[in-house]
């Protein structure tokens, strides 16, 4: 798989490193909630040049029978849903210990003005967006959450593998030190990803929402950055 284009910045191409050294492809699963059709068509359109798993859900209940059994990097979620709304929804998330670190960037048709946005950020959202948005912006905000996703699950795997190691007397730095390595490039990439997405953010989005998505990735980037310095031969 090639790398996404961000900015005329190609981004690595987001995948695993198994013991033999071929990488294999590790793709996201995103989860896109909306009541009609169209919409959830226009998403995939959107959305299919990342080359991830789409998965639909047609309402908050569907969603949330979804996040049961499978993870996910992000949630695009509809605000306006018949019976259990997008604010409903992202509360039922939020509460779930499996699911509550999850970004969710709300979409919605209606602007209802600052209260109705900052109520989408109470709800748990990292993003609230009201139709019609730029494509670009929504991507590129996808990406980044999808690479940060992927740089997680790749520590965690890093982290079970040196335990193993350790715990079969073998010497760490030696077999995990290339993808220390290569993880610390591609973290190092997808930090560069969220200054320049952040910039663009401040130039094109609403104050808050900017603040709100930057202050996210700000969390995840910087844990990240000490689970991997954790992974380090020789960090207490």
């Amino acid at each position: 798989m090639t790398g996404a284009v961000m900015g005329g910045t190609k981004v690595p191409a987001l995948g695993k490193q198994p013991a033999g050294g071929r990488v294999l492809v590790q793709k996201a699963k995103i989860l896109l909630v909306d009541d009609r059709p169209e919409n959830l068509l226009a998403l995939e359109a959107i959305l299919s040049a990342l080359d991830q798993t789409l998965v639909r859900a047609s309402s908050g209940e569907e969603a949330l029978k979804a996040l049961l059994t499978d993870d996910f990097a992000v949630i695009l979620l509809d605000v306006q849903m018949p019976g259990m709304d997008g604010f409903e929804t992202a509360a039922h998330i939020k509460r779930r210990e499996r699911t509550r670190d999850i970004p969710i960037i709300f979409l919605t048709a209606i602007n209802h003005g600052p209260h109705h946005t900052f109520r989408g950020y109470a709800a748990g959202a990292v993003d609230y967006i009201s139709k019609p948005f730029d494509p670009w912006v929504l991507r590129a905000k996808v990406s980044v959450f999808v690479d940060l996703y992927v740089k997680n699950t790749q520590l965690k795997e890093q982290a079970a593998l040196l335990r193993l190691q350790l715990e079969a007397g073998e010497e760490p730095a030696a077999i995990g030190g290339a993808l220390l390595g290569e993880l610390s490039a591609r973290l190092a990439a997808v930090e560069e990803q969220a200054e320049a997405l952040t910039k663009q953010l401040d130039a094109t989005a609403d104050s808050a929402g900017a603040a709100a998505t930057a202050a996210h990735l700000e969390r995840k980037l910087a844990g990240l950055r000490r689970a991997l310095d954790a992974l380090r031969p020789g960090a207490s």
